[in-house]
């Protein structure tokens, strides 16, 4: 399901330093290591309803290529319908309470303002639909020669909000999704790990029950898309599941890792510990 705090948030001040490319036939955010320095692996980033030009996943792609020395590759893979970031301040003047009588009746204009924004991407990145599109790019991933020199291509995904449910998706490593890597001729599976923050549309617990990749997960407790109650109970599911982790983030928003409100000290710190959750968990499994 989603909720407002699926288009609210915070919109990073930093710059991205990577470079817009064509891979495997979709418009690509690629985040490299420092120069000089070979990838351990390939991160494929499924990014929240904001998709592959949104400012706050690039820059979280370029943490993950800088500090964690990954090849990071964030696909369109909603054909051009993400979320354009103006929602954010139209949801803002929607929900947040309205000081004034003058502002409470430009509340509806906001909302009229963001209907032709948030429609199409409603409309056209329904789960089924879009989850062919993820496999077939991660397929043709490992079909072809890896980007740089490797022996053994290790291949991490990560996911947020919309992109939370993709990885999860992929987690349970469906025979149907495997591939013969290349230069092989036995089909393996196609990630090697998983990690998810503030995952939405799970379908609880069938998809947490099927994950048979490793998989480290992060919600709030003020999640409004899982829930308090269900994330201590899939919190409880996943802690008997071996290979796999769990955190509840205390007084943490859907959306936290992702969408952090610069100014707020609470969120940011949130975010960080997302952020090194995910760089150790990465270096755990693609190493």
């Amino acid at each position: 399901m989603s909720c407002p705090d699926c288009f609210r948030g915070g919109i990073s001040p930093n710059t991205p330093t990577g470079t817009e490319e064509t891979i495997h036939g979709l418009p690509t955010y690629v985040a490299r290591p420092p120069e000089g320095v070979t990838p351990r692996g390939i991160v494929v980033f499924v990014p929240d309803a904001f998709g592959w030009v949104f400012v706050n996943n690039r820059v979280l792609c370029d943490v993950y290529a800088k500090k964690g020395s990954y090849l990071v590759y964030l696909p369109d893979f909603m054909d051009g319908h993400s979320l354009h970031s103006d929602v954010i301040g139209y949801m803002d003047h929607v929900v947040e309470p309205a000081p004034t009588w003058l502002s409470l009746l430009a509340k509806p204009i906001s909302f009229l303002r963001m209907l032709p924004l948030a429609v199409p991407f409603m409309l056209n990145t329904k789960i089924p639909a879009t989850h062919p599109g993820v496999v077939s790019f991660i397929q043709k991933l490992r079909t072809s020669p890896p980007a740089f020199d490797t022996k053994d291509l290790k291949i991490g995904a990560a996911g947020f909000c919309w992109g939370g449910k993709h990885c999860v998706l992929l987690a349970a490593d469906p025979e149907e999704d495997r591939v013969a890597r290349h230069g092989e001729t036995e089909k393996k599976r196609l990630i090697d790990c998983v990690f998810t923050a503030h995952p939405s549309f799970l379908d609880l617990p069938k998809d947490i029950e099927a994950m048979t990749i490793p998989t480290f997960i992060t919600v709030g407790d003020n999640d409004a898309v899982v829930g308090a109650k269900p994330a201590v109970e899939t919190k409880a599911l996943v802690d008997r599941m071996e290979g796999h982790e769990m955190v509840i983030e205390p007084g943490a928003k859907h959306g936290f890792s992702i969408r952090m409100r610069p100014g707020d000290k609470h969120e940011m710190e949130c975010a960080e510990r997302a952020e090194r959750q995910a760089l150790e968990w990465f270096e755990k499994h693609l190493d």
